[in-house]
């Protein structure tokens, strides 16, 4: 089993800068996985990448979301699919399996319900119940500001270290860290990112 996040960069031809946006993704991917054979750019503004540990797809959209907002504007919107990889193949983009398929037929339905967040992993009531938790999640990710996903950022790349070191990266005081992980909702996000384990361990 693997998990496929198929997404697409939100407003981004209305950023004055390109280029800003696809270092941004390019260097959020490279932390991800090698390009071509975990994750590939295509379209200009689109991607793919696989997650090879389906227990990770939920906190990898959201490093991936705070990762572009901390550009102004900027958001991804995002299709998880879990599922088997049927064909291995050079480059992300030639591979095939039901984790694939999975992913493309979500990213297709996030225009049409005009949502960032959906998930397909064959169990038709495990999707019902996570989507809606994704929708939930979806009500503190898609207003963070840059600062908010700034913080996020950093401290799903630090989770080692506290507010008072994470602050001293960025030049800022540990209760404003603080304040601003509260603003994203991060330990609310964490919590649910534990649920959500728990229940694709269910079908692992």
């Amino acid at each position: 089993m693997t998990s496929i996040i198929t997404g697409d960069i939100i407003n981004s031809k209305s950023v004055k800068l390109p280029k800003a946006y696809l270092e941004q993704i390019r260097a959020t991917l490279q932390v991800l996985g090698k390009e071509q054979t975990d994750w590939e750019i295509f379209r200009g503004d689109s991607f793919q990448i696989e997650i090879k540990d389906p227990l990770q797809a939920f906190w990898q959209c959201v490093y991936i979301k705070a990762c572009l907002k901390t550009i102004k504007e900027l958001d991804a919107r995002m299709a998880i699919g879990i599922g088997e990889k049927t064909y291995e193949a050079k480059t992300i983009s030639e591979a095939n399996g039901s984790a694939f398929i999975r992913s493309g037929e979500m990213f297709e339905k996030l225009k049409r319900e005009k949502t960032n967040l959906l998930i397909n992993t064959g169990n038709e009531k495990l999707d019902k119940e996570l989507n809606v938790y994704f929708q939930l999640t979806l009500i503190a990710m898609d207003y963070w500001t840059p600062n908010s996903a700034e913080i996020v950022k950093l401290s799903l790349e630090n989770p080692e270290i506290n507010q008072q070191q994470l602050g001293e990266l960025i030049g800022i005081k540990q209760n404003t860290v603080s304040e601003r992980q509260k603003r994203a909702s991060l330990s609310q996000l964490a919590d649910f990112n534990q649920i959500f384990q728990h229940k694709i361990k269910s079908i692992l």
